[in-house]
């Protein structure tokens, strides 16, 4: 690519957004030329703005950028940005994410404000890439210049992704217990004093994500509407005292029966032609220690974008089977899915 593409960051100065700013750093593709967040944050500078939590270096570049307010976003389109990478708050997401479309610019959101709307695609690249058919329907019915596309939640993208490659043996019914990572909750999310030798069953609204997002996003599109998987998902979430990394146990139920091998082959051959910076090698890596995955030694597999699975074994039944998959959430499950979206979209030439 002779010309990299501006982009912007709505909610910069958050957890999701930070993550951002690190991986858009020297990106090959893309040139960060705009950060956006509240009001008690612009007209500082990015590193004053920006309690930076990342274990990494605060990028130069982005350290001496001036955060702009949100409504610089909205006002108008910014000729020099085609995407805009959206961290934004729930609250005020849904409004700003709508007027940043219909102004024009890409909106490439991890936010769950827009995911179940039916003509907003909600996508993996490695699992539901002609989903993006619907941003021409969606600009037709809403009249808008722009568009947005949406992720999945951080857990959904992990259990999506492992579900794909099993979808030949025809799942009929999953279930999923998550031992979720701080830093999915946010910077100040979980105070030390309720997670630290604790385990806190309860993440509010993270089941209904989980029982439905996977079923958009492995169902099949029909026309301008995309219908359901034909299975269902019962979640239970929980969050543990973990930095980075969600860890899921799974298990799936089959029309008929289904042994290990056949999952673990079927694993081992998924694979992808995204060919784009930040697609995987392996979107799924299969783990053969019995004590495997874990956070500490997998979420950086594949730069932190590719999922682990291990200890796959027969369940109860003979059409069961159980297994653990483990996901990077801040970035497979959060902002580097955003930048995966944007760079399969430019690749489709939705993005000029």
């Amino acid at each position: 690519m002779s010309e990299k593409i501006k982009v912007g960051v709505l909610g910069a100065t958050g957890s999701v957004g930070q993550r951002f700013v690190q991986l858009l750093d020297g990106h090959p593709w893309f040139e960060l030329g705009a950060l956006f967040a509240s009001e008690r944050s612009a007209g500082k500078t990015y590193r004053e703005a920006a309690k930076w939590f990342l274990t990494s270096e605060m990028p130069q570049d982005a350290a001496e950028m001036t955060v702009q307010p949100v409504e610089n976003a909205v006002k108008a389109m910014n000729d020099e940005l085609r995407i805009l990478f959206s961290a934004l708050p729930g609250s005020v997401a849904k409004e700003v994410e709508r007027e940043c479309a219909q102004a024009g610019y890409c909106v490439a959101s991890n936010v769950s404000v827009h995911r179940m709307e039916k003509d907003v695609p909600l996508v993996i690249p490695e699992v539901n890439p002609d989903h993006l058919a619907l941003i021409n329907e969606q600009r037709r019915n809403r009249n808008w210049d722009g568009f947005i596309v949406t992720n999945p939640n951080c857990s959904t993208i992990v259990l999506a992704l492992c579900l794909k490659p099993l979808m030949e043996f025809g799942i009929t019914e999953v279930r999923v217990a998550t031992m979720q990572a701080v830093s999915g909750a946010g910077y100040a999310g979980v105070p030390s004093m309720a997670i630290l030798d604790n385990v806190i069953p309860y993440i509010e609204r993270e089941e209904d994500k989980m029982e439905s997002e996977p079923l958009k996003i492995l169902g099949t599109l029909e026309g301008s509407e995309i219908r359901n998987a034909d299975f269902t998902v019962c979640a239970s979430c929980h969050r543990v005292p973990v930095m980075d990394g969600h860890t899921e146990a799974i298990w799936v139920k089959f029309r008929g029966e289904v042994n290990e091998d056949a999952v673990k082959e079927a694993f081992k051959k998924f694979k992808t032609d995204l060919n784009t910076p930040f697609a995987p090698q392996k979107p799924v890596i299969l783990r053969e220690e019995r004590d495997r995955p874990q956070p500490k030694l997998d979420r950086d597999a594949g730069r932190g974008m590719s999922v682990s699975v291990g200890r796959i074994r027969r369940g109860r039944l003979k059409n069961e089977l159980k297994f653990i998959a483990q996901g990077h959430n801040t970035i497979r499950g959060a902002a580097g899915a955003s930048i995966l979206n944007a760079e399969v979209m430019l690749k489709q030439g939705y993005i000029s």
